[in-house]
């Protein structure tokens, strides 16, 4: 009885192992959350990752843009998983820059000015928990300095409707499959990119003035 209650453990490992390595493979890994030396890292949720992340990637002093899962209960989530809206996951970017010219505060109003923040648990066309609006801070300095970005949007009246925007510690950072990557870039013909992400990106353009790569 024993050496079957073993036997049964022992091929449950090493299921679970087989697939944590076909999820490694795919490009589904845990992000060392440690910026490089003179690096920082920051994080949002605002919708599609696949135009986030050009629209990150579009602005000096931005180096790198990751796409990718965060703010759930799951390890090694899969994109089909999240988008269950079972993992308590958001699609997100995790943004390497250089604080020396670009400032948190800076990426604050770039987050605020490519997503409607005001609708809860949707973005444009794409609906669910995993599309809602959400800043990731790593310090108490970070948090502070969301919570007065929404207190000044909000007394401005920039926005109609409440600022619906979450603000979540960053735990942990899981990169999505490696087609998310770059998505925008390498399909700039598929139909999403051409009829969402595109005229998002081209509003946010004109919204946003500041510090972009020529």
């Amino acid at each position: 009885m024993k050496k079957s209650i073993l036997f049964l453990l022992l091929a449950t490992a090493v299921v679970a192992c087989d697939a944590q390595t076909k999820k490694s493979a795919a490009g589904i890994q845990k992000v060392n959350l440690n910026p490089p030396k003179g690096k920082a890292i920051a994080a949002f949720a605002e919708g599609c990752f696949w135009c986030s992340e050009k629209i990150f990637e579009s602005i000096n002093g931005i180096d790198s843009v990751v796409a990718g899962y965060a703010g759930g209960n799951k390890a090694y989530p899969t994109y089909e998983e999240v988008s269950s809206e079972t993992t308590g996951h958001a699609e997100s970017v995790l943004v390497y820059y250089q604080p020396q010219k670009i400032s948190y505060r800076e990426l604050l109003k770039i987050f605020f000015t490519s997503h409607d923040p005001t609708t809860k648990d949707q973005q444009g066309p794409d609906v669910g928990s995993s599309y809602r609006s959400v800043i990731f801070y790593r310090n108490a300095e970070e948090k502070q300095r969301a919570e007065l970005a929404i207190k000044e949007l909000s007394r401005t009246g920039q926005f109609r409707k409440p600022i619906v925007t979450e603000l979540k510690d960053l735990k942990e950072f899981w990169r999505a499959e490696e087609y998310h990557q770059d998505f925008a870039k390498k399909n700039p013909n598929q139909s999403y990119i051409r009829n969402v992400s595109n005229p998002r990106y081209e509003q946010f353009k004109k919204n946003y003035k500041s510090i972009q790569k020529k």
